[in-house]
């Protein structure tokens, strides 16, 4: 695992240099700046997993600083030094993002252990997530921000991607993390059903309501609630969930009276939720309710670095209790493996290496174990003869004009058209929403013969 980075930020050169030596001695990864101006030059230039910063500084001052190192990298986690006469500051100061402050004097051992609660959260997502890109350790570092508060969180990214395995860690990370976790899919529930199954309902209040049933809210109180794909919720539904965000305060179907709930609700979507808004499909008062955080999850085929370490985790999962003794993959199943477009993400791969694995006759993973698609994809690039020209492509640009085509080929029919693409349905729902394609004779978001 590579040595977290660190810049420390003290116009005081004996404090930088003795802050320096301590965490270079610790096995840090230090950059010392002297100012702060210096030290946003830095941050330009690479990332750092944490800013140790005084906060009383010539020129621009720790907070300055930290406003200015969360706009340049929200997932950076900063800590200040303050003097007795400046508390108040550092408090405002863990109001505006910051993680902690350190009151001077302090000693080594409280600088240490300041620092290592801090990066040792980060490691416990590591545990929870398994990633080797850049992008991901920024998911992470996200995850870390998130979590220390408690604002609603909505989580964006395909399906597949692993949108509820990252509100888990947010939940994990939390003061929340000793309550309940409860998590819902909006789209798998009847929706005259979904209302109980939030709210709970009162003996009696309908049709085999045969005794009074908490909902989530009540069970998830003082802990966590996940609602899965947000935006499959219809109009009515959303207006009852903004009011319970808005009051904290639920009432049961069939209920007379209101129930106090704490609980902190994280959301995720596949889908353009700003797009919806637009289209008059998702209430503009809700996004922005569950919108005052969020975390954009890359699809697996941004992030190919993560491919060989989840392969590896997922064959020693899936063959841990079997009798199968497994080595792993030959070259040639690993190089189609990177190529895969993955429009499933994490979820298909696991898939793809566990029907691998029964059925391998070998201890090497071959081609011919791997899914017929998987393997198609694979020839169909390496003989269609395509070559990146020299000057470059918008890839959105193509990306779009192959969906056109594929849409226009099969006179809109979605499910033709991701068949054509070796795209899912959803996968293939969510581009065009996030392209804003629709048929030429659809008006206003009504389908054709709607008045």
């Amino acid at each position: 695992m590579p040595r977290k980075s660190i810049l420390v930020v003290d116009d005081d050169k004996p404090q930088r240099d003795i802050l320096s030596e301590i965490l270079t001695d610790a096995g840090y990864d230090v950059t010392p700046a002297a100012s702060g101006e210096a030290a946003m030059k830095f941050a330009k230039e690479r990332s750092f997993d944490l800013a140790l910063t005084d906060l009383k500084m010539t020129g621009m001052d720790g907070i300055e600083l930290l406003q200015h190192l969360l706009a340049l990298d929200s997932s950076i986690i900063v800590i200040l030094l303050t003097a007795h006469g400046t508390i108040e500051s550092a408090k405002e100061a863990l109001r505006r993002g910051a993680f902690d402050y350190l009151q001077k004097p302090f000693d080594r051992d409280q600088l240490l252990h300041t620092i290592k609660r801090a990066l040792g959260t980060l490691d416990k997502i590591d545990v929870e997530i398994i990633s080797a890109s850049p992008k991901m350790e920024a998911v992470k570092k996200m995850i870390l921000k998130v979590a220390r508060s408690n604002s609603t969180v909505l989580i964006r990214g395909e399906s597949g991607t692993g949108k509820e395995l990252i509100a888990r860690a947010i939940h994990n990370q939390s003061p929340r993390s000793s309550e309940m976790f409860q998590a819902v899919n909006c789209a798998a529930i009847n929706e005259n059903l979904l209302e109980s199954e939030l709210f709970g309902h009162e003996k009696g209040s309908f049709t085999g309501a045969h005794a009074e049933k908490k909902g989530l809210f009540e069970v998830a109180d003082r802990g966590t609630l996940f609602l899965d794909e947000i935006a499959e919720l219809n109009i009515s539904m959303q207006a009852k969930l903004l009011r319970a965000l808005q009051e904290r305060r639920i009432r049961r179907v069939g209920g007379t009276f209101e129930i106090p709930v704490d609980v902190r609700v994280v959301a995720a979507t596949n889908r353009d939720l700003r797009a919806m808004v637009g289209d008059g499909r998702f209430r503009d008062d809700l996004y922005y309710r569950i919108n005052v955080l969020s975390i954009d999850v890359p699809p697996l085929r941004e992030r190919r670095e993560d491919i060989p370490v989840l392969i590896d985790f997922f064959v020693r999962k899936h063959t841990k209790n079997t009798s199968r003794l497994i080595k792993g993959l030959a070259p040639e199943t690993k190089r189609i493996l990177h190529d895969y477009g993955w429009p499933g993400n994490v979820r298909q791969l696991e898939s793809a290496i566990e029907r691998a694995i029964l059925l391998c006759e070998g201890d090497l993973i071959s081609p011919e174990d791997l899914p017929s698609e998987v393997r198609q994809e694979s020839s169909s690039v390496a003989t269609g003869g395509f070559k990146l020209p020299a000057e470059g492509i918008n890839f959105e640009e193509v990306e779009k004009n192959l969906i056109l085509q594929a849409m226009d080929q099969t006179d809109y029919n979605i499910t033709k058209a991701a068949k054509l693409l070796g795209l899912t349905f959803r996968t293939l729902q969510y581009r065009l929403e996030k392209f804003g394609i629709k048929r030429p004779d659809e008006k206003d978001g009504k389908e054709e013969g709607e008045e």
